[in-house]
């Protein structure tokens, strides 16, 4: 299993992007589907989650401005971020915490993440 995340750039603050990531492999079923960002000099934060019965959580720097979803059929996670800050400049990276797949279930998959630059 691979996650490749994309659709991250440069933005003016005020501005949108939307990441994507895409798991491939024999997969059945995944679980929760997250986003996390690390800014340099920071730790590396989970800021949207959503679970397999579309359940989401958002931490409260991005709530309101940031929206997370996902294709179960397409193996796909996504995130829409608007009114972005200069502060939400970081790498982006997706995770999966667990899925079901053509050799049994396995845990803890990370993208290797997309790099989101808002300019102020």
């Amino acid at each position: 299993v691979q996650l490749q995340a994309s659709g991250g750039g440069v933005v003016q603050a005020g501005g949108s992007l939307r990441l994507s990531c895409a798991a491939s492999g024999n997969i059945f079923t995944i679980d929760t589907m997250e986003w996390y960002r690390q800014s340099p000099g920071k730790r590396k934060e989970v800021i949207a989650s959503i679970n397999n019965r579309g359940m989401r959580t958002y931490d409260d720097s991005v709530k309101g401005r940031f929206t997370i979803s996902r294709d179960d059929a397409k193996k796909m996670v996504y995130l829409q971020m608007s009114s972005l800050k200069p502060e939400d400049t970081a790498v982006y990276k997706c995770h999966i915490d667990k899925l079901r797949w053509d050799r049994g279930i396995s845990f803890d998959f990370w993208g290797r993440g997309t790099l989101v630059t808002v300019s102020s």
